[in-house]
């Protein structure tokens, strides 16, 4: 197969953060139980009116922001009028002809290289309902009907699958971290149409577009893209480039394949006209400002902070900005007085173990930044060791007591010098075989010297005043 220039754009939707629907009074809230959160608008009762959700607006600008887009003076909504059982009104009620934001931008890194994400346009619709299939019967499900659901449509900018993905991870991480969505895909809250092309490689015109609708889950994007590469590629060399139809498909998951759904000539036709029931209204310049105001530090910029003032790795970077609730755990034990690579090593070796093991979420658990800092305080100075410290983090963890609770004459570091001298003294006139062995080169008896002292004190010995005290002898009696 020869290789190709793959082009792709993408479509996200992604289901936004709001106690109430977009247009109606519902609660917005994911459900198990069916047709729970609803109300006349979301079933299109005649007499019904859409109301506008102010917060939903303000997050749409919010991430309009982000992206580098422009602003339309005035926000306004159109029709969308197609049917489909998942659509009671018989239209949709989204933005088409002023978008809350155009022409926009992301730069994201991309393996050793920085790509840019051109962003076409951002605007903000209701959801469809939920259409649940069975052998001989489709059912739908109104709670999802009127939920506030914000489209991204990139340019046809990306070359791989590989860099749809690395934009569909951080764009998901930027949503999280800006508060507007939970962004998860397990609850079906983003669901992308990708649209893919081939060319050659110094061709200047793009390849004809297949857009595959409704794939759900980044994994199955990046299968579905790099299907459908695989099979333009083919069609391509085998002469029957002519083959390659505008159309419409969608993606099995079964098979891991792409079939055909209509073709262009079967487009609908959506009829788009302005919404009447809701008159544009003028967004205030001294409201954007506000909200740009409480646009947070994104997964990007902490990145860099973590990096370059922190002196963090990468690696525990990333690890760390990867889920906002981690990174603002890092961020309050900062605030509470932790050294940043101390905080680090806590919530990377010993908090996330237990958050992986217990499947609990940070905000969960007992150990709070202030109780993290109570404790690596008695580490500093000398009270316990880091190794009873994680004891009695395992003991907080559990039994939700305070660490107070949990040290004792028996877990106290032995820091006084003088008590441990005499200790050290009497294992090595106990040990003066081994003190010869080691003057003469064996010097990993060192750590054996260690390792008696942690017996006879049951491991409450400061490890760093035992080594101190233990290299000062064995050189002053060589």
């Amino acid at each position: 197969m020869n290789n190709y220039k793959a082009v792709i754009g993408i479509e996200m939707h992604c289901e936004l953060k709001s106690n109430s629907k977009v247009f109606s009074a519902a609660r917005n809230s994911f459900e198990e139980l069916a047709n729970c959160n609803i109300q006349p608008l979301d079933m299109a009762f005649p007499g019904t009116l859409p109301v506008v959700n102010k917060k939903c607006v303000k997050d749409a600008i919010k991430i309009a922001k982000i992206l580098h887009c422009q602003i339309p003076e005035y926000m306004t909504f159109d029709r969308k009028n197609y049917y489909y059982p998942d659509l009671p009104k018989g239209y949709q009620i989204t933005q088409n002809t002023e978008p809350v934001g155009i022409n926009g931008y992301l730069e994201i890194p991309f393996k050793d290289k920085t790509i840019t994400c051109l962003i076409h346009d951002v605007h903000l619709e209701e959801d469809s309902a939920a259409l649940e299939h069975f052998f001989d019967a489709t059912l739908i499900n109104y709670n999802r009907a009127g939920v506030p659901l914000l489209e991204l449509v990139t340019e046809p900018c990306f070359h791989s699958a590989e860099e749809v993905l690395a934009f569909l991870e951080y764009i998901r991480l930027v949503y999280q971290y800006a508060d507007v969505s939970e962004a998860d895909t397990k609850k079906g809250q983003i669901r992308c149409d990708v649209n893919v092309s081939i060319m050659n490689e110094d061709a200047k015109e793009l390849g004809t577009k297949v857009e595959i609708k409704n794939v759900n889950g980044f994994a199955n994007i990046v299968d579905a893209i790099n299907y459908e590469i695989k099979r333009q590629s083919e069609l391509k060399d085998n002469g029957r480039y002519q083959e390659v139809e505008q159309e419409t498909r969608r993606f099995d998951e079964e098979t891991g394949q792409t079939f055909r759904m209509r073709s262009k000539v079967d487009a609908i036709d959506y009829k788009y006209f302005a919404e009447p029931n809701i008159p544009k209204f003028k967004i205030g310049e001294d409201w954007v400002k506000e909200i740009e105001k409480e646009i947070p530090t994104l997964p990007l910029e902490r990145k860099k902070l973590y990096t370059e003032k922190y002196q963090l790795s990468l690696t525990d970077t990333n690890i760390i900005i990867k889920d906002k609730a981690i990174a603002d755990y890092f961020e309050a034990c900062l605030k509470m007085g932790i050294k940043p690579k101390t905080a680090a090593n806590w919530l990377i070796t010993v908090i996330l173990g237990y958050l992986n093991k217990t499947d609990a979420k940070i905000s969960e658990i007992y150990m709070t930044p202030e109780r993290l800092k109570e404790l690596t305080d008695l580490i500093d100075k000398g009270v316990i060791s880091s190794k009873q410290a994680k004891e009695i983090f395992n003991h907080v963890l559990t039994e939700k007591k305070e660490i107070k609770e949990f040290i004792n004459s028996d877990n106290n570091q032995i820091s006084d010098k003088d008590e441990l001298t005499k200790i050290i003294d009497n294992i090595l006139n106990n040990n003066q075989s081994q003190i010869e062995e080691y003057h003469k080169g064996r010097t990993n008896l060192f750590d054996y010297f260690v390792g008696q002292v942690m017996k006879e004190t049951r491991g409450q010995a400061n490890p760093v005043l035992t080594k101190e005290i233990l290299t000062a002898k064995l050189q002053k009696d060589n």
